[in-house]
């Protein structure tokens, strides 16, 4: 197992399509930001972790009080995901050993589960690939025509929902995302970069409440989803730590 975890958080999107006063990450979840939701959650599993927060650097919404970690810096973010995670992966530099682990995570996913986040990392501390948390698609998968109308209808067996975190060695991560912009390849995630130097990233199962918000009605859904978890184990509270079960077919799957 890695001696070190890293976290990286891309938090520098500006969030247009939720038509907000402010980006998403720091709209409120009963009283606190999506961010110091997201940012409690990931500590609660993995309090010894080293943070690289990626954040605007002209941003003027953030307190540093909302981090829970003690090790942690702030990055200037980029335009893009991906240059937000490539610039914490160059400040980084001189302290990340090549087989470190890095888990990335959107800082727009308030409601992954602890035991989530713990499963995932057990099952890359021995992968030698990495992976990411997944969901199989469960609901019918339509291809548009290209003009507002179907052109097919694409089988879903063997599809999933990649959600995050996404968790690769520190050595193999860096070197996927510079060969993927040394070769102009589009990368919307980091398992993206990785595929495309061949190898195959472990998918883990993952619950379907892990929510990205990314439209107004996300943001009633994620408090509901936070509510529902916290009451679920009597705990309250739409950041309350839970242990709960593996989800029914969960578990380490190939891709």
């Amino acid at each position: 197992m890695s001696a070190v975890l890293w976290l990286v958080v891309p938090a520098a999107g500006q969030g247009r399509r939720m038509g907000a006063d402010r980006p998403k990450q720091y709209l409120e979840i009963a009283g606190r930001p999506v961010l110091a939701c997201t940012l409690e959650r990931l500590y609660a599993a993995f309090p010894v972790a080293r943070l690289c927060l990626c954040l605007d650097p002209d941003d003027t919404h953030f307190d540093p009080a909302w981090v829970p970690f003690a090790e942690w810096r702030r990055v200037p973010g980029g335009n893009e995901r991906v240059d937000s995670v490539t610039h914490a992966l160059e400040t980084i530099a001189l302290e990340a050993a090549d087989d470190d682990l890095v888990l990335v995570h959107d800082v727009a996913r308030p409601c992954v589960t602890v035991a989530d986040l713990m499963r995932l990392h057990a099952a890359l501390a021995v992968d030698p690939v990495g992976g990411l948390l997944a969901a199989p698609a469960a609901d019918t998968m339509k291809r548009d025509d290209g003009a507002g109308r179907v052109g097919a209808t694409e089988p879903r067996a063997g599809l999933w929902h990649a959600l995050t975190p996404q968790g690769f060695r520190y050595g193999l991560l860096r070197r996927a995302l510079s060969a993927a912009a040394a070769a102009g390849v589009t990368v919307t995630d980091e398992a993206s970069a990785v595929e495309a130097l061949g190898l195959s990233p472990r998918l883990v199962c993952g619950r379907r409440d892990n929510l990205k918000i990314t439209h107004p009605e996300d943001l009633a859904l994620a408090r509901q989803i936070l509510a529902a978890q916290g009451e679920a184990l009597g705990m309250g509270g739409p950041t309350s730590v839970e242990t709960e079960p593996a989800p029914a077919g969960a578990g380490v799957m190939e891709r």
